[in-house]
């Protein structure tokens, strides 16, 4: 069973509470870094790794900074968010900008500050060109629909209204090479939320089998894949806390198997 006990007791609540209004979010901030720590020295023995926190999860400019000192980027999908990044100092590739209905400004905003660009939807290609200009790296995010199962919290994939169809892809980098586009990531979020180890393993799995098959029938090199979603936490008693370990040697296996076998060598994972 893991462990719930706060680090705090009820009257470090009712003191801050004289000195504060009430309702308020307290925040942990030493298991915050304790956790990023942990979390990155585990991944971070994977090839270019690099986190990217999803604003939308807690958009407070002090956690953004506290995470970037951790060496964090941040996934972002508004303006606002870009401009919560931009005030926490985190701009560049160290900011993942997915969006689904995106007006033309908020690409401009992301290419400006040098954002990975990653679009829903094949259309958007155009979209982004006329409005902000083709990016020397985009990326894509893919929607496996029924070829792989989503869970309660983000549904299945067949059902949602995001991202590229399997020929879509193709489709795509197709376009963007002929557009000038230089250099190449792929991103997909099936899984949220989840306790399941191995359906981490087995989306980066699913997308390693793209790159190289994209890889060779396009002739482009993929720098990075972006596994979306999110890890889960133990909220019940009886739940298993997610063994990270397990997910990166998982990861770094299939990697090996289905890249640096292939001599397809992106520089991130």
């Amino acid at each position: 069973m893991a462990d719930k006990r706060l680090p705090f007791g009820i009257e470090k609540i009712r003191e801050i509470s004289r000195l504060y209004p009430t309702p308020f979010h307290l925040y942990d901030e030493k298991g915050i870094k304790d956790h990023a720590r942990r979390f990155s020295r585990i991944f971070g023995k994977l090839n270019g790794f690099q986190e990217f926190f999803a604003v939308k999860a807690l958009p407070n400019p002090f956690i953004l900074k506290l995470l970037k000192k951790q060496g964090f980027g941040t996934d972002c999908s508004s303006l606002p968010e870009l401009l919560l990044s931009e005030a926490a100092g985190i701009t560049g590739e160290s900011i993942m900008f997915t969006s689904n209905d995106t007006p033309g400004d908020e690409f401009v905003k992301a290419k400006d500050i040098g954002a990975i660009i990653n679009l829903d939807d094949i259309s958007h290609i155009e979209y982004l060109e006329r409005s902000a200009g083709i990016p020397k790296l985009l990326c894509f995010r893919y929607n496996p629909g029924p070829s792989m199962a989503g869970n309660r919290f983000i549904g299945n994939p067949s059902e949602a209204k995001y991202g590229f169809t399997r020929d879509q892809l193709f489709q795509g980098y197709e376009i963007a090479k002929r557009k000038g586009v230089a250099r190449f990531g792929l991103h997909t979020m099936v899984v949220s939320n989840d306790l399941k180890e191995e359906n981490f393993i087995a989306t980066a799995a699913m997308l390693f089998d793209l790159v190289a098959e994209i890889s060779s029938k396009i002739g482009i090199a993929f720098e990075f894949v972006n596994l979306g979603g999110g890890i889960g936490i133990p909220y019940r008693p009886e739940d298993k806390e997610v063994d990270y370990e397990k997910i990166a040697k998982g990861i770094q296996k299939e990697y090996e198997q289905k890249i640096l076998a292939k001599k397809l060598l992106p520089r991130q994972l």
